[in-house]
């Protein structure tokens, strides 16, 4: 006898460029199709409707997983409500948004019919999560130049322009800030040190950005955050930056710098604020102290990941 499977799906509906309302529906179809569906309740994103708050308010009893459909600022909003709301049941992470960086790290499927087997499947991982003070991320935090993106862009742009409009937005704030730092300090293991960082990740997963494999050595099941930091760069040192960066070789220049740690406090005593952004979503202002929760969620995944 098939799974049956019992679903709370909480979609955006103006997450990517594909109608999200279609991706679900056709993945139910497949899902009845094969016999596997027992029962499937569907909460939409939008107005004063949060999908952390969806997730927050489910009973455990009346599901087996909780199906997160839209881009990383969804999977994220649907995160931080199970880790606060205690929710313990495996999530799915359907990536319909425009750049869907932890669903893609996972080699989760983006065809319904593929999505459909892996759900019935349903085999799983246990996958580190991200806390900043009360919240959390899924994939990466970021600051510096061009952190704030992702939550500036207009959704109508998202929808029209993909990953286009991201690239757009981010040309548009280069001219101001390319070759400014900012002070900020890095505290862990009884150590720290000081730089003029143009930018700064903690990743949980190598795929940031819409770049793959930027952090080769990320794990989301390793119980430690992947830190990359770009220090200020000269002008003459921008193109060969690019360089590396599109062939995938930044480890190798002399102003990056990387390290791990299961916890980390980040400071700066530059006048103006320092916005921290969590997932594509914008986050608290820095000071702040950052650490790993080991195997905190369990994810369905393709049969043969890890």
């Amino acid at each position: 006898m098939p799974r049956k499977l019992r679903i709370k799906i909480i979609a955006n509906p103006l997450s990517g460029r594909q109608t999200n309302l279609e991706l679900v529906y056709e993945l139910l179809a497949h899902l009845s199709d094969a016999q596997s569906l027992l029962r499937s309740d569907i909460f939409f994103v939008g107005g004063e409707i949060h999908a952390d708050q969806i997730a927050e308010e489910t009973d455990p009893m009346q599901y087996d997983l909780i199906l997160s459909v839209g881009g990383d600022g969804t999977a994220h909003a649907t995160v931080n409500g199970m880790m606060r709301g205690g929710i313990s049941l495996p999530l799915a992470i359907y990536g319909g948004g425009t750049v869907n960086d932890f669903a893609n790290a996972m080699d989760i499927p983006s065809d319904p019919l593929s999505f459909s087997k892996m759900l019935t499947d349903f085999h799983t991982t246990d996958i580190d999560v991200g806390q900043v003070g009360d919240l959390y991320f899924l994939n990466v935090l970021a600051g510096g130049l061009m952190t704030d993106v992702a939550y500036k862009v207009p959704a109508d742009s998202k929808a029209a322009l993909g990953k286009l409009a991201y690239w757009i937005e981010g040309a548009l704030s280069l001219p101001a800030g390319i070759h400014e730092g900012f002070p900020v300090r890095f505290e862990c293991n009884d150590t720290c040190f000081d730089s003029e960082a143009l930018l700064f990740l903690i990743s949980n997963s190598p795929n940031v950005g819409g770049f793959k494999n930027l952090l080769p050595q990320a794990r989301p099941d390793d119980g430690l955050l992947d830190v990359f930091i770009i220090s200020r760069l000269t002008q003459g040192a921008v193109l060969p930056f690019i360089g590396k960066a599109l062939t995938g070789d930044l480890f190798r220049h002399d102003n990056v710098f990387y390290f791990q740690t299961g916890n980390l406090r980040i400071s700066s005593k530059q006048d103006r604020a320092v916005r921290l952004d969590l997932d594509g979503e914008e986050g608290p202002e820095l000071p702040a102290s950052v650490r790993c929760v080991p195997r905190a969620l369990s994810l369905i995944v393709p049969c043969g990941e890890k």
